[in-house]
């Protein structure tokens, strides 16, 4: 009785340890590769959780399937999130739109929904087991890891007031870390499910001196109140009213990480990306493996240049012209005062005697 007791027990961690690691082969996507399109528009977004100045980009729209089992019968019930992106040549920037009850719990995370955008770094790292090092927990190091690393921005806004920024900021910056202890809107990467860590901590050799890159902000079509949201407000909105849930987020393309934490952007070369969304299905709390993703696969995020660039060919440069033509005018003119400068001096010196010195001299001492 004692050992079927003890192989049960057994048997259960097991279970639970396989659902949390994310053992077996990675699932297969119906769906194929999704593509997310940032196109070059500076100046039209402000990171505020609104979505008004987002109506004119186009939006890359996908199912929200359970992460552990991607099965379209058990897909967010909510439906799609859609996904917008837009670059200014500097920061890159996100809109993710999913509908939604109104859902707000202070200081309780796990009953409010949340956000994560997940992005290929080492060129190892799978999308599935978030790296896909098979280091266990403990024993992850930038060593024996690398090559696995992905960069990841996760929202929680349990603490977050709506229409509000949060992510990087002085304080959390200045201690050397990606985290954000007023929103916790973070900056983090990792190796594998057990292997995540804010950047700038872990392993001992893979500290640095890190800062939060991120900023974001949320909102919900059911909230009406657009001056402003102060945290005496909460729970700023009505339980359970329908609607549509706004993240919006902005980030550096480049950044200054120096350990394999920062995915790096390049205009006109093509990025790995994932999306995770978490939802408190009927008010009951949500466990870290428990979220909907938009693919089980990388979706292909596209950072593209300036339309203006790609079909840019050179005018003739007018003004360049225009000062050509003065400067041989100018040229022109002074050859031709210049020969006749010198057609007169030659005539006048044909015209007038000359008188050797020693007659001037001559005359002078008579004088």
């Amino acid at each position: 009785m004692r050992l079927l007791v003890v192989l049960a027990a057994a048997a259960a961690l097991l279970a639970a340890a396989a659902a949390h690691e994310h053992h077996g082969e990675a699932p297969t996507c119906s769906g194929g590769t999704g593509r997310v399109l940032a196109e070059f528009r500076p100046g039209e977004v402000t990171v505020d959780g609104h979505s008004d100045d987002w109506e004119g980009v186009e939006a890359s729209e996908f199912a929200l399937l359970p992460a552990l089992d991607p099965d379209e019968d058990k897909a967010y019930s909510g439906g799609k999130v859609a996904v917008k992106a837009v670059h200014d040549g500097v920061n890159v920037f996100f809109m993710l739109q999913v509908d939604g009850a109104y859902a707000y719990s202070k200081g309780e995370s796990s009953k409010c929904p949340s956000i994560a955008l997940m992005f290929q770094v080492g060129d190892n790292a799978t999308y599935y087991n978030m790296g896909g090092c098979k280091d266990l927990r403990g024993s992850c190091t930038s060593k024996s890891c690398r090559g696995h690393e992905v960069d990841i921005m996760h929202f929680e806004i349990g603490n977050a007031i709506p229409g509000r920024l949060y992510g990087g900021n002085h304080i959390d910056n200045a201690a050397g870390n990606g985290g954000d202890r007023f929103g916790h809107l973070v900056d983090v990467y990792a190796w594998n499910p057990h292997c995540r860590y804010l950047d700038g901590v872990g392993p001992k050799e893979n500290n640095s001196n890190a800062q939060n890159d991120w900023h974001g902000a949320w909102w919900h079509s059911s909230l009406t109140v657009h001056s402003g949201f102060v945290d005496d407000d909460n729970p700023y909105g009505k339980q359970d009213e329908k609607g549509t849930y706004y993240f919006e987020f902005s980030r550096p393309l480049r950044t200054m990480d120096r350990f394999q934490q920062d995915a790096q952007f390049t205009i006109g070369q093509p990025s790995n990306m994932a999306v995770a969304f978490w939802y408190p299905t009927d008010g009951k709390e949500w466990g870290d493996s428990e979220h909907y993703s938009a693919s089980c696969n990388w979706l292909i995020l596209d950072i593209q240049p300036s339309l203006e660039a790609a079909y840019y060919h050179p005018a003739p440069n007018r003004s360049w012209d225009a000062a050509t033509a003065f400067a041989l005018l100018l040229s022109v003119v002074a050859i031709c005062l210049s020969i006749f400068v010198g057609y007169r001096v030659s005539k006048n010196r044909s015209t007038t005697q000359f008188t050797p010195l020693e007659q001037i001299q001559f005359a002078e001492e008579r004088h």
